[in-house]
């Protein structure tokens, strides 16, 4: 699963990387991106643009938003058949920018947090689905989901499922809103881009998701 990530990189990084036009805003570095948070994500809408999000799908039809909190991850598996999902992955695609995100490898009757990210340190694209729903009011709600796949090879001794990142060079296609049919989008859904991960054991201040500090992401000192 995903249920916590990281976003440090500069803005600029973060356009450059993923082509975004005409952003003129911002965003803070955090270290401990929770669900339920406002999120970076990237839609397509004929330019790569930066819109913002809560973590944690509400499909549009959704009479309760409490449902967006079991909400926050798709299954790569299953996204084009639940309810809940398949039509947001055939029309609302979108990437959920990151540095890196954390895991639980349970040791025993403890879970010990890893950090894991790429060992370039640039940003990557997570892949997400979004949908609107609108409250009693009439205000429009966007909000988002991050799809997770088996995990890699590498990962797989701290958890079997990871989120599942988009290569750059398929990110046209997964942006590309006129491709609307499951057939053509399941090939997208492979697998995440295993090269280059890095992971390493990090400290149980993670847990809380109070805490927002470049401390979350330093390697526990051996012994």
């Amino acid at each position: 699963m995903c249920g916590r990530f990281v976003l440090i990189a500069s803005v600029a990084d973060v356009i450059e990387e993923f082509g975004v036009a005409d952003f003129a805003g911002s965003f803070t570095q955090r270290y401990n991106i929770a669900p339920g948070s406002e999120v970076a994500a990237v839609v397509h809408d004929g330019a790569n643009r930066i819109v913002f999000m809560k973590w944690g799908l509400v499909p549009s039809w959704a009479k309760d938003p409490s449902i967006g909190n079991r909400m926050i991850n798709a299954r790569a598996e299953t996204v084009g058949e639940k309810p809940s999902f398949r039509d947001s992955f055939r029309k609302r695609r979108c990437l959920i920018p990151a540095s890196g995100y954390y895991e639980w490898r349970k040791s025993g009757g403890r879970k010990i947090p890893y950090y894991i990210h790429a060992r370039s340190g640039k940003p990557f694209g997570f892949a997400g689905l979004y949908d609107t729903w609108v409250a009693p009011d009439g205000a429009p709600v966007r909000t988002c989901t991050i799809i997770t796949t088996e995990a890699a090879e590498t990962i797989r001794p701290i958890h079997d499922r990871m989120p599942l990142v988009i290569p750059k060079h398929t990110m046209p296609r997964w942006l590309d809103p006129s491709l609307t049919d499951t057939k053509t989008l399941i090939p997208l859904l492979a697998g995440s881009p295993e090269e280059n991960l890095e992971a390493y054991e990090v400290s149980a201040l993670v847990n809380s998701p109070k805490k927002d500090s470049p401390r979350l992401i330093e390697p526990m000192s051996p012994g």
